[in-house]
Order: structure tokens, then C-alpha cells, then sequence
């Protein structure tokens, strides 16, 4: 079986994420939804909306994102859109909040913990995704990449708190306290199902700068621990996402333990493992270096 493909440059720049797409040689048709994460008010580490402006533009893409499951500047819609707005992404690209409105189901036939994902029900309105995603650590998945985005990005409000709680209508307080494998899992389960809704009009890029133990999702979250290493794409989420974490194990750098500790003492491979199991992609790539 050939190798997924995964083009790594370790230049950071706007115009270099163009590039690594175009070396992917895959046309996302139709109406695009760019999946990113819109940072949680006050953090400090996300990817800004001038770094994604480029790429956002190239597949005249619309900026999406879903609401959270916990308190904080995104729970609601109204909160959301004015956070999007203080971020400077309202103002720089069209956006839109799939669960702004309603939900849908996805099924997941063969989840390992969920049989069904609720995701933005504007999610239909899309033909295709490109997974705009800022790789770093993250304070119960061990780490955030493309697989999360798939997951927990997609989800509805309901849908992350349907997730944290392995596929059960659990409180606030019952999505912090779940068997953390299952919850890996579930996460897996719910990428499948997006993987598999929009089968192969999907691509993945992860950027590899700002890398914090903890996620945009935190309002106070640790600076970054590690120099940054580059950016990445593929068409494989799951060869992606090893490809980030193999980059950050071979690394030198002295905030690399740091970081390892975070994703090892969460288990965050296991995401990776489960998604393979599940036919999302495969842990086996071909790194293809280039300027």
C-alpha cells in the first residue's frame, strides 16, 4: 500500500501555505468551508486571519467555525460572531457558524464509542473542507491538529459536549470526568464521520508555530515551549497528524519535553490510533520536504 503523502516546508510564511496546497494537486470543488479556530478571548497563541488570508483566498473558501461547549467568549452565537469580529475575521474574510442555527446528525457506523455526530447543520451548505489547523498541545486531548478539528471543530455546541461525554447528553461536569480512551475515541469516531460526509473533497494543512502546551481554546494559555518547526499538508489526517508528532519527538529543541509530557500524560497518540483503526488514513507517510 503507497505511502500517504505528507509536503513539509519549515518556512513559515502565508505564501508558503498556498504552496504546500497546490503541491497537493487536489481541487476542492464547489462551495469551500475553511475550518480554523478562532481563538479563545484573551489567548495569545492562534493563528491570525492575515496568515490564513492567502490560502483562504486562493479557494475562495469561507471562514467556518462552531460554537463551544463550555463557558467562555464562544458559547453562544451572539458572543461568537462578536468575538469573530474583535479577531479580525468577520472583518477580513466571510464567516460562518454552522450551528448558528441548528444541527444535524452524522452516523457512524462503525464508531469504536459514538454511533452518531451532531455537527452545524450549515455544515450541508458546503461541498468541500480545507482543515486549517494550528498544531499545538492541548489540556485533555494531549494535543490539537487536523483530527480534533475534524472532531471537536466540527461539532455543534451539543455535539462537543456529546463527545467529551462518549456519546452521551452528559452535564458540564460529566465531560471532564470520562475514560480518557474512550474519549480519544470518540473524538476518531466523530472525524470519521466528516471524513466520510465529504469523502474525498477534504484536505488537511497543520501549521507547526505558536507551539503551546495548551490550546487556543484556553483564555490563559502558557506561551510557546518549543521553537517553531514548519508547515504541513496532505490529503491523510491521520498521516498528518503523525507526521506533527514525529516532527516534535525528533526535535532538539529544549521545550520539546515539555510538550511530549503534555501529549504523552493525555495519551494523545491514541487519537491517531483509533482514527487508523477506523480507515480515516494511515500512520505510514512519505515526508516530502521542500523550500
Amino acid at each position: 500500500m503507497e505511502k500517504a503523502k505528507v509536503y513539509f516546508t519549515r518556512n513559515i510564511t502565508p505564501e508558503n501555505v498556498v504552496k504546500l496546497f497546490k503541491l497537493l494537486n487536489h481541487e476542492l470543488p464547489g462551495k469551500v468551508a475553511v475550518k480554523v479556530h478562532s481563538g479563545e478571548e484573551g489567548n495569545q497563541n492562534y493563528l491570525r486571519p492575515e496568515f490564513m488570508k492567502p490560502m483562504v483566498e486562493y479557494v475562495n473558501g469561507t471562514v467556518v467555525e462552531c460554537n463551544t461547549a463550555y463557558d467562555g467568549a464562544r458559547n453562544t452565537t451572539e458572543k461568537h460572531l462578536k468575538l469573530l469580529e474583535d479577531h479580525g475575521w468577520s472583518k477580513t474574510f466571510t464567516v460562518d457558524l454552522l450551528d448558528s442555527e441548528e444541527e444535524m446528525v452524522l452516523d457512524v457506523p462503525n464508531g469504536k464509542v459514538l454511533k452518531k455526530n451532531y455537527v452545524g447543520k450549515k455544515l450541508a451548505d458546503y461541498d468541500s473542507m480545507l482543515v486549517l489547523s494550528h498544531f499545538k498541545g492541548h489540556p485533555m486531548g494531549g494535543y490539537g491538529g487536523a483530527l480534533k478539528q475534524l472532531s471537536i471543530g466540527v461539532a455543534s455546541g451539543h455535539g462537543k459536549r456529546y463527545i467529551h461525554c462518549c456519546g452521551n447528553d452528559g452535564s458540564y461536569e460529566d465531560m471532564f470526568n470520562q475514560d480518557q480512551n474512550s474519549f480519544l475515541e470518540a473524538m476518531a469516531d466523530a472525524a470519521s464521520s466528516v471524513t466520510d460526509y465529504f469523502k474525498d473533497n477534504i484536505a488537511y494543512i497543520n501549521v507547526m508555530a505558536n507551539m503551546s502546551v495548551d490550546c487556543d481554546c484556553c483564555d490563559v494559555a502558557e506561551d510557546p515551549c518549543m521553537q517553531d518547526i514548519g508547515i504541513l499538508a496532505s490529503l491523510d489526517p491521520v498521516a498528518i497528524d503523525q507526521a506533527c508528532i514525529d516532527l516534535v519527538t525528533n526535535s532538539d529543541d529544549p521545550g520539546r519535553d515539555h510538550l511530549l509530557e503534555r501529549i504523552n500524560s493525555r495519551h494523545g497518540a491514541h487519537t491517531i490510533e483509533a482514527a487508523s483503526e477506523l480507515g480515516i488514513g494511515s500512520r505510514e507517510y512519505e515526508l516530502i520536504e521542500v523550500e
